[in-house]
Protein backbone atom coordinates (compact mmCIF):
# COMPACT_ATOMS: atom_id res chain seq x y z
CA UNK A 1 0.00 0.00 0.00
CA UNK A 2 1.05 3.04 -0.24
CA UNK A 3 1.00 4.19 3.32
CA UNK A 4 4.02 1.78 3.67
CA UNK A 5 6.19 4.10 1.47
CA UNK A 6 8.88 6.06 3.28
CA UNK A 7 8.05 9.65 3.66
CA UNK A 8 10.79 12.09 2.19
CA UNK A 9 11.14 15.60 3.37
CA UNK A 10 13.00 18.41 1.90
CA UNK A 11 14.27 20.19 4.00
CA UNK A 12 15.53 24.06 1.89
CA UNK A 13 17.66 26.70 3.99
CA UNK A 14 17.74 30.17 3.09
CA UNK A 15 21.34 31.61 2.49
CA UNK A 16 21.41 34.17 5.81
CA UNK A 17 22.51 37.73 6.36
CA UNK A 18 26.45 37.19 7.80
CA UNK A 19 27.47 39.06 4.65
CA UNK A 20 25.87 42.44 5.86
CA UNK A 21 24.82 41.91 9.24
CA UNK A 22 27.70 39.95 10.87
CA UNK A 23 30.05 41.00 13.35
CA UNK A 24 33.14 40.24 11.35
CA UNK A 25 33.09 43.76 9.92
CA UNK A 26 32.93 45.14 13.64
CA UNK A 27 36.30 43.61 14.52
CA UNK A 28 37.97 44.61 11.23
CA UNK A 29 36.48 48.01 12.19
CA UNK A 30 37.52 48.37 15.81
CA UNK A 31 41.05 46.98 14.77
CA UNK A 32 41.08 50.09 12.03
CA UNK A 33 39.98 52.21 14.49
CA UNK A 34 42.77 51.24 17.40
CA UNK A 35 45.21 51.44 14.87
CA UNK A 36 44.33 54.68 13.61
CA UNK A 37 44.55 56.19 17.42
CA UNK A 38 47.96 54.56 17.76
CA UNK A 39 49.37 56.43 14.54
CA UNK A 40 48.48 59.37 15.59
CA UNK A 41 49.59 59.09 19.15
CA UNK A 42 52.91 57.98 17.82
CA UNK A 43 52.48 61.38 15.21
CA UNK A 44 52.13 63.42 18.84
CA UNK A 45 54.85 62.10 20.68
CA UNK A 46 57.11 62.88 17.29
CA UNK A 47 56.45 66.37 17.87
CA UNK A 48 57.27 66.53 21.17
CA UNK A 49 60.26 68.09 22.22
CA UNK A 50 63.01 66.07 23.51
CA UNK A 51 62.14 66.05 27.34
CA UNK A 52 58.93 65.14 26.44
CA UNK A 53 59.47 62.28 24.61
CA UNK A 54 62.64 61.29 26.78
CA UNK A 55 59.40 61.12 29.52
CA UNK A 56 57.03 59.52 28.18
CA UNK A 57 59.60 56.69 26.79
CA UNK A 58 60.93 56.67 30.67
CA UNK A 59 56.97 55.94 31.96
CA UNK A 60 55.95 53.28 29.43
CA UNK A 61 59.55 51.58 30.23
CA UNK A 62 58.73 51.26 33.87
CA UNK A 63 55.30 53.27 34.70
CA UNK A 64 55.86 51.72 38.49
CA UNK A 65 59.51 53.41 38.88
CA UNK A 66 58.65 56.44 37.03
CA UNK A 67 55.35 57.29 39.37
CA UNK A 68 57.53 55.90 42.54
CA UNK A 69 60.44 59.06 41.63
CA UNK A 70 57.56 61.75 41.34
CA UNK A 71 55.46 60.28 44.63
CA UNK A 72 58.77 60.73 46.32
CA UNK A 73 59.63 63.91 45.07
CA UNK A 74 62.13 63.24 42.77
CA UNK A 75 63.24 63.94 39.55
CA UNK A 76 62.41 60.58 37.20
CA UNK A 77 64.43 62.28 34.56
CA UNK A 78 67.64 63.19 36.73
CA UNK A 79 70.90 61.24 35.72
CA UNK A 80 73.24 60.39 37.85
CA UNK A 81 76.98 62.60 38.14
CA UNK A 82 75.02 65.38 36.05
CA UNK A 83 73.13 68.33 35.97
CA UNK A 84 70.26 69.08 33.97
CA UNK A 85 69.46 72.57 34.55
CA UNK A 86 70.32 73.68 31.41
CA UNK A 87 67.38 71.71 30.06
CA UNK A 88 64.34 73.66 29.06
CA UNK A 89 60.56 72.37 30.67
CA UNK A 90 58.39 71.72 28.16
CA UNK A 91 54.58 72.72 27.80
CA UNK A 92 52.50 70.74 30.41
CA UNK A 93 50.22 68.33 28.84
CA UNK A 94 47.22 66.30 29.89
CA UNK A 95 45.48 63.18 29.92
CA UNK A 96 46.85 59.79 29.04
CA UNK A 97 50.23 59.57 29.53
CA UNK A 98 50.48 63.94 29.90
CA UNK A 99 49.51 63.02 33.77
CA UNK A 100 52.95 61.46 33.94
CA UNK A 101 54.79 64.17 31.97
CA UNK A 102 53.27 66.69 33.95
CA UNK A 103 54.32 65.45 37.04
CA UNK A 104 57.89 65.05 35.54
CA UNK A 105 57.94 68.30 34.79
CA UNK A 106 56.94 69.91 38.24
CA UNK A 107 59.43 67.07 40.04
CA UNK A 108 61.85 68.77 37.85
CA UNK A 109 60.81 72.29 39.03
CA UNK A 110 60.69 71.37 42.57
CA UNK A 111 64.03 70.52 43.00
CA UNK A 112 64.94 73.66 41.04
CA UNK A 113 63.26 75.48 44.09
CA UNK A 114 65.28 74.05 46.11
CA UNK A 115 68.59 74.76 44.55
CA UNK A 116 67.86 78.45 44.58
CA UNK A 117 66.43 78.43 47.94
CA UNK A 118 69.45 76.65 49.17
CA UNK A 119 71.65 79.46 47.11
CA UNK A 120 69.68 82.30 49.01
CA UNK A 121 70.02 80.84 52.66
CA UNK A 122 73.91 81.79 51.79
CA UNK A 123 73.50 85.53 51.84
CA UNK A 124 73.57 87.24 54.97
CA UNK A 125 70.79 88.92 54.23
CA UNK A 126 68.28 85.96 54.32
CA UNK A 127 67.57 84.98 57.66
CA UNK A 128 66.14 88.41 57.51
CA UNK A 129 64.22 88.69 54.95
CA UNK A 130 63.56 84.55 54.89
CA UNK A 131 59.71 85.20 55.87
CA UNK A 132 59.55 88.07 52.93
CA UNK A 133 60.64 85.38 50.01
CA UNK A 134 58.69 82.79 48.72
CA UNK A 135 59.32 79.97 46.64
CA UNK A 136 56.21 77.79 44.80
CA UNK A 137 55.15 75.61 41.97
CA UNK A 138 51.87 77.30 40.46
CA UNK A 139 50.13 76.51 37.50
CA UNK A 140 52.55 78.91 35.00
CA UNK A 141 55.67 77.89 36.83
CA UNK A 142 58.13 78.38 39.37
CA UNK A 143 57.24 81.73 41.21
CA UNK A 144 59.62 83.68 43.06
CA UNK A 145 57.43 86.15 45.77
CA UNK A 146 59.56 89.22 47.18
CA UNK A 147 56.67 90.71 49.43
CA UNK A 148 57.36 93.86 51.76
CA UNK A 149 56.05 92.03 55.15
CA UNK A 150 57.33 95.18 56.98
CA UNK A 151 57.95 98.47 55.96
CA UNK A 152 60.81 99.49 53.10
CA UNK A 153 62.59 96.23 52.43
CA UNK A 154 62.58 95.83 49.33
CA UNK A 155 61.21 99.21 47.79
CA UNK A 156 61.34 102.68 49.15
CA UNK A 157 58.40 103.80 50.12
CA UNK A 158 56.26 104.99 47.60
CA UNK A 159 59.06 104.54 45.07
CA UNK A 160 60.40 102.14 42.72
CA UNK A 161 64.33 102.58 44.23
CA UNK A 162 65.10 99.04 45.19
CA UNK A 163 67.12 99.02 48.77
CA UNK A 164 70.63 97.59 48.60
CA UNK A 165 69.45 94.38 49.97
CA UNK A 166 66.98 93.70 47.38
CA UNK A 167 69.40 94.29 44.82
CA UNK A 168 71.43 91.95 46.12
CA UNK A 169 68.39 89.12 46.55
CA UNK A 170 67.89 89.82 42.66
CA UNK A 171 71.47 89.62 41.74
CA UNK A 172 71.59 85.55 43.29
CA UNK A 173 67.95 84.78 41.81
CA UNK A 174 69.13 85.90 38.41
CA UNK A 175 72.45 83.68 38.53
CA UNK A 176 70.32 80.75 39.90
CA UNK A 177 67.39 81.53 37.14
CA UNK A 178 70.03 82.40 34.28
CA UNK A 179 71.02 78.43 34.51
CA UNK A 180 68.24 77.46 32.79
CA UNK A 181 66.52 78.01 29.32
CA UNK A 182 63.22 78.84 30.33
CA UNK A 183 61.77 82.18 29.79
CA UNK A 184 61.39 84.79 32.99
CA UNK A 185 58.19 87.33 33.28
CA UNK A 186 58.45 89.91 36.15
CA UNK A 187 55.83 91.36 37.96
CA UNK A 188 54.63 94.03 39.79
CA UNK A 189 52.29 94.75 42.71
CA UNK A 190 51.30 97.42 45.24
CA UNK A 191 48.37 97.77 47.84
CA UNK A 192 45.31 98.97 47.77
CA UNK A 193 46.74 102.96 49.60
CA UNK A 194 45.61 105.31 46.86
CA UNK A 195 49.00 106.43 45.24
CA UNK A 196 49.06 110.12 43.05
CA UNK A 197 51.16 111.36 41.80
CA UNK A 198 52.96 114.25 39.22
CA UNK A 199 51.39 114.09 35.69
CA UNK A 200 48.63 111.03 36.74
CA UNK A 201 51.38 108.48 38.14
CA UNK A 202 49.32 105.78 40.33
CA UNK A 203 49.51 102.46 41.29
CA UNK A 204 49.88 101.33 37.91
CA UNK A 205 52.79 102.78 37.16
CA UNK A 206 54.54 101.99 40.11
CA UNK A 207 54.16 98.80 40.05
CA UNK A 208 55.08 98.39 36.68
CA UNK A 209 58.03 100.39 37.32
CA UNK A 210 59.09 98.35 40.45
CA UNK A 211 58.64 95.52 38.58
CA UNK A 212 61.30 97.41 35.21
CA UNK A 213 63.30 97.67 38.37
CA UNK A 214 63.79 94.36 39.21
CA UNK A 215 64.50 93.29 35.79
CA UNK A 216 67.32 96.02 35.21
CA UNK A 217 68.85 94.31 38.42
CA UNK A 218 69.13 91.17 37.19
CA UNK A 219 69.75 91.84 33.29
CA UNK A 220 73.45 91.56 33.03
CA UNK A 221 73.89 89.79 36.81
CA UNK A 222 72.99 86.43 35.23
CA UNK A 223 69.94 86.05 33.18
CA UNK A 224 70.40 85.17 29.18
CA UNK A 225 70.05 87.74 26.97
CA UNK A 226 66.35 88.62 25.76
CA UNK A 227 65.52 85.73 28.95
CA UNK A 228 62.80 88.37 30.32
CA UNK A 229 60.10 87.80 27.77
CA UNK A 230 57.40 90.10 29.97
CA UNK A 231 57.22 92.94 32.40
CA UNK A 232 53.51 93.13 34.53
CA UNK A 233 52.04 95.88 36.18
CA UNK A 234 49.28 95.02 38.13
CA UNK A 235 48.75 97.66 40.76
CA UNK A 236 46.52 96.60 43.68
CA UNK A 237 44.24 94.09 41.52
CA UNK A 238 45.87 90.80 42.85
CA UNK A 239 46.06 91.29 46.52
CA UNK A 240 47.94 88.59 48.14
CA UNK A 241 45.81 88.81 51.43
CA UNK A 242 42.49 90.90 50.26
CA UNK A 243 41.33 90.68 53.76
CA UNK A 244 43.92 93.64 55.02
CA UNK A 245 44.47 95.55 51.37
CA UNK A 246 46.61 97.91 52.89
CA UNK A 247 48.72 95.22 54.26
CA UNK A 248 52.50 95.21 53.29
CA UNK A 249 52.90 91.43 52.25
CA UNK A 250 50.36 92.85 49.11
CA UNK A 251 53.54 95.05 48.16
CA UNK A 252 55.98 92.63 46.36
CA UNK A 253 57.70 91.63 43.24
CA UNK A 254 57.53 88.01 41.47
CA UNK A 255 59.96 86.34 39.18
CA UNK A 256 58.08 83.63 37.25
CA UNK A 257 60.10 81.21 35.58
CA UNK A 258 57.49 79.47 33.02
CA UNK A 259 57.41 75.98 31.93
CA UNK A 260 56.54 77.02 28.48
CA UNK A 261 57.59 79.17 25.65
CA UNK A 262 55.77 82.63 26.00
CA UNK A 263 57.11 83.30 22.64
CA UNK A 264 60.70 82.71 23.07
Amino acid sequence: MDDDKPVIRIVKKKAGHGGHHGGAWKVAYADFVTAMMAFFLVMWIVGLSKPIREAVAAYFKDPSGFMKSVRGGKDPMAKSGGSDRGTPSPVLPTGGAGHAVEAAVKAHFKKIAEEILQQLKKSKDYKGMKDSIQVQLTNEGLRIDLMEKTHALFFSSGSSELTPQAIHLLHMIAGEVGRLKNPVVVEGDTDARPYHGPRGYTNWELSEERANQARRAMDGHGLRKGQVVEVRGYADHKLLDPKHPFSYVNRRVSILVAYTGHGN
